[in-house]
């Protein structure tokens, strides 16, 4: 400490009479405090050059705030800690709290650049179009793989952390060595997490189910609204949320409407009465059809499917370019067609016929 205060001399004259701990927490405090200001004066610079607002630019600004925060402490602590010549025992402590610190500083920048480079590379794929399936593939392929990583990289920067300490170390080869029953143990408590981030590999390269996507899920239709590291969100047609394991997607079967494209063919049945003219109540279909906004131009057609002792099933077939439109379509075509059978084919409704018998006196 000598040493530090013969560049000062005012100042180690003052503090002569100090305890011996005292002064070089005080010096290692000012010099924390010295790089968080500076961190502070370089970030407000940084910002004048910068549009924090929007950008890939900025948002790498504001991501790297803390880490390079942690990274100027680190610098501090490099600095100062030679220079206080402390005890073995304390450099010691401050060496290991060092060595911590630079292990989270490498992950935690490893997380921020794999987030920002995902992000650039999804920036051009846009969702908000019908024709979208490109883009949901990349998009789904990247954010998943880029939480998978993140959790990886969170992982591996834990372990590390904890194999600085002895105790871990130590409790680690006696694992090592008896690594017959404890690995059994720990495979089995951490399946779901493994198989959760196993199955979301699956679905990053296999993609069954992508962002957006409409499927049906026990029982549930709706989107793909998120794909996190362990679990699906899927968002019901009414706003409800479902959360469903990733595994489920890879084990059980479900129902996947835009696998291949966003089109979607709809059907609409009625049931009607034995009189019922067929051929104009396809030609009125195909009118209505033809003059709906949500109509893609594809499919339109209608056929006899079923009879009974009663009535006779019929179905109508028309294709939209998403499965809300589709919906909307069906809606519109199975209101119209029911308003002009009342109107102009009142007969051809479902009715029940009886027979009237008179015996003779």
């Amino acid at each position: 400490m000598e040493q530090v205060w013969s560049y000062l001399p005012e100042l180690g004259e003052a503090a002569a009479g100090w305890p011996d701990w005292l002064a070089p927490i005080l010096f290692m405090t000012a010099a924390l405090v010295v790089a968080v200001i500076l961190h502070f004066l370089v970030f407000r610079l940084l910002r004048r050059f910068t549009d924090t607002t929007q950008g890939l630019g900025a948002s790498l600004l504001r991501r790297a705030r803390r880490p390079t925060r942690l990274a100027f402490i680190l610098a501090a602590l490099a600095i100062t800690v030679p220079i206080l010549e402390l005890p073995y025992g304390y450099e010691q402590w401050l060496g290991h709290l060092f060595l911590v610190l630079l292990i989270v500083f490498l992950g935690w920048t490893a997380i921020i650049l794999t987030r920002h480079f995902s992000d650039r590379a999804v920036r051009k794929h846009r969702l908000d179009t019908d024709d979208n399936l490109a883009a949901r593939k990349f998009v789904t392929q990247v954010r998943v793989l880029r939480r998978t990583v993140t959790i990886l990289l969170a992982i591996f920067t834990t372990g590390a952390v904890l194999l600085t300490f002895e105790p871990v170390q130590e409790y680690g080869v006696s694992l090592f060595a008896s690594a017959g029953a404890a690995g059994l143990i720990l495979g089995l408590a951490a399946r779901p997490v493994l198989a959760n981030l196993i199955a979301g590999v699956q679905i990053a390269i296999t993609q069954p189910i992508r962002l957006e996507d409409v499927v049906i899920v026990e029982g549930e239709w709706g989107w793909v609204e998120e794909i996190f590291a362990t679990y699906v969100v899927v968002r019901i047609w009414d706003w409800r949320r479902m959360v469903v394991p990733l595994s489920y997607f890879i084990e059980k079967p479900f129902q996947n409407w835009t696998r291949e494209s966003a089109s979607i063919i709809g059907s609409v049945y009625w049931y009607l009465d034995y009189t019922v003219p067929v051929a104009d109540v396809r030609k009125q279909l195909e009118e209505i059809v033809g003059k709906s906004p949500h109509w893609d131009g594809n499919v339109v057609n209608l056929q006899v499917t079923d009879t009974d002792k009663d009535t006779i099933a019929i179905r109508g077939l028309m294709s939209a370019r998403t499965s809300p439109q589709a919906w909307d379509l069906r809606c519109e075509v199975r209101e119209k067609l029911i308003d002009w059978l009342q109107k102009t084919h009142p007969e051809a409704l479902p009715r029940l016929r009886g027979e009237l018998e008179t015996k003779a006196a």
